[in-house]
């Protein structure tokens, strides 16, 4: 293994910061795969994934099995990890600007094309070579102004030229869920069946640029624009898994987790050894719907916010999931879906305000646009 620090410019005089990256495997392959933990920083859960991943990977390193190079990323943001405020950890948004670490990364579609028009031919390898040389120095180029662009530069440039990227998240009560895009719903299916997925949601463009989408939607797009006479393969399958809720910080899970993430490495050619017989026998638990699939439910006034259903319950289009009851005044709301899907995810706080989204099912049938993700 082989440990690199990425400083970080300062925030403030006399403060430093840096990220970490671990290199398990040989460079040198060509094959690359990358995984990061807990870009939100109040995301706790990854963290022990993190932590069983690298265990894990020291003793296949030992062993000879990384058939490629793995990164991995035990801790992603040491910006939103020092945003405490009152005993409270505020890792989600940057506190300067009050932009989510997860959003605003570099869209390099419309930059590119432009440059690779001359370059680009018949042979899709070379053409893939090609692009992420040319992405890599489009971020070289634009130094970052401030240390959260610096550390989202930091992440962007080590995944961009992955084969594999996972964004390891979580959500506040949640069942296991993935999100990735459209075009890689075939390749998602092995991690979302492993994983004991939930929800599988996809989305060409979820709005606002994530991180994950950023590093494979550049493929598909490139691909379209070009056509089969300069052909773009898929060379990037990147995805957003959530580890169920915040407060499931538990050492089985993470080891069955990092058992699964790292049998989908192995299916995909990045580690070598036999077949996990336990994990090959796994059933899915989902079929893959559109994230324009999911319906927010949202409270429509103040008040304490009690569940009548579970995350990971099944829901017919009408039944109540919630009740909001306003103590000032005694006005009562019952919460109802409209469509037909999973409890996937749902608020930990038990008084709602008005508005405030408190749980998503996920329907199949795509009838949202626009801005897809909570902020």
């Amino acid at each position: 293994m082989q440990t690199r620090l990425h400083p970080l410019m300062p925030a403030s005089a006399g403060t430093a910061r840096h990220v970490r990256s671990l290199h398990f495997g040989r460079a040198e392959s060509g094959r690359k795969a990358y995984i990061q933990a807990s870009l939100h920083a109040d995301e706790v859960p990854p963290m022990l994934v993190a932590q069983a991943l690298r265990e894990r990977l020291l003793a296949l390193e030992a062993a000879g099995l990384i058939a490629g190079e793995i990164v991995l990323l035990p801790m992603a943001n040491p910006i939103g990890l020092s945003q405490e405020m009152q005993g409270v950890l505020c890792g989600r948004f940057d506190m300067s600007t009050g932009i989510n670490f997860n959003r605003n990364y570099r869209h390099l579609s419309a930059e590119l094309i432009p440059l690779l028009e001359p370059l680009l031919g018949a042979d899709p390898q070379e053409n893939r070579r090609l692009i992420r040389t040319t992405c890599l120095a489009l971020l070289a180029a634009k130094p970052a102004q401030t240390q959260t662009e610096n550390l989202k530069l930091i992440l962007q440039t080590l995944a961009m030229d992955a084969d594999i990227v996972l964004d390891l998240h979580c959500d506040t009560q949640a069942v296991m869920h993935v999100y990735t895009g459209t075009p890689l719903a075939e390749a998602a299916k092995p991690l979302a069946r492993l994983l004991g997925a939930q929800a599988l949601l996809l989305s060409r463009a979820s709005g606002d640029d994530p991180f994950d989408e950023t590093i494979a939607r550049i493929w598909w797009e490139l691909a379209e624009h070009f056509g089969p006479g300069r052909p773009v393969p898929l060379a990037c399958f990147a995805a957003t898994v959530e580890l169920r809720g915040e407060l499931q910080v538990e050492p089985a899970l993470a080891l069955q987790d990092a058992r699964a993430l790292l049998e989908f490495l192995r299916q995909a050619g990045h580690i070598d050894g036999p077949v996990d017989a336990d994990l090959a026998a796994l059933a899915p638990l989902c079929e893959a719907t559109p994230l324009e699939g999911v319906e927010p439910i949202t409270a429509p006034h103040n008040g304490v916010l009690v569940f009548r259903k579970q995350p990971g319950d099944w829901l017919s289009a009408g039944e109540v999931v919630a009740e909001v009851i306003d103590p000032l005044t005694d006005q009562r709301s019952l919460l109802q879906t409209t469509v037909s899907g999973r409890l996937f995810a749902r608020v930990s706080r038990p008084y709602a305000s008005a508005g405030m989204r408190v749980c998503k099912v996920a329907g199949s049938v795509a009838f949202r646009s626009g801005k897809l993700l909570s902020l």
